[in-house]
């Protein structure tokens, strides 16, 4: 390959890039203005993610089945199948499941951090620590007091705001590489 056409693949590589970022920061603010449109993507990409994984413990199940644990397997496959077509079928069910289980991980991600910044307390940076906790204990509290009603935004909204940090984030990157790449140059 010349040089020419190894420059041209770089050119297209960062406009693909970029373009991705920008659809990433487009779909993020889609998901925090409707955000139940948002938390129902999520909650159907999950379910199909629940049905695949289901269907590959059946097989692996069925491919291992002379090493043991045959009805484990099967019964491991069926529940993660069973899960995931569920939740295809009733979407807004798998929503409000989805936002209980969001709000049950952030009540233990910030007791986790409280114990944390405690062990940490005599290096001094537990300050953060425990700043984090008391963000994810509001969270979960806004979650679990307003829930099931609180599974129409909570979901999209989350997946609104990484997916916006997600796209700005690739867009520094990318200007970054750039940056680097002419001082190279």
């Amino acid at each position: 390959m010349s040089d020419n056409s190894i420059a041209t693949m770089e050119k297209h590589s960062i406009a693909w890039s970029k373009a991705l970022s920008v659809l990433i920061i487009v779909a993020g603010i889609v998901a925090i203005v409707v955000p139940p449109a948002g938390g129902i993507a999520a909650t159907l990409l999950i379910g199909w993610l629940l049905v695949f994984a289901g269907m590959a413990h059946l097989v692996f199940g069925w491919h291992t089945r002379k090493v043991g644990g045959l009805g484990w397997a099967m019964l491991l496959g069926l529940i993660y199948l069973l899960t995931g077509l569920y939740t295809l079928l009733h979407p807004l069910a798998g929503l409000a499941a989805l936002t209980l289980l969001l709000g049950a991980y952030l009540s233990a991600q910030a007791i986790l951090e409280f114990v944390l910044a405690w062990h940490l307390r005599r290096l001094g940076a537990s300050a953060w620590l425990v700043f984090n906790g008391v963000v994810m204990l509001l969270l979960a509290a806004a979650i679990w007091s307003t829930w099931p009603s609180s599974s129409e935004w909570v979901i999209g909204t989350f997946l609104g705001v990484s997916l916006i940090f997600s796209g700005v984030g690739r867009l520094r990157l990318l200007a970054a590489a750039q940056r680097a790449h002419l001082l190279l140059a």
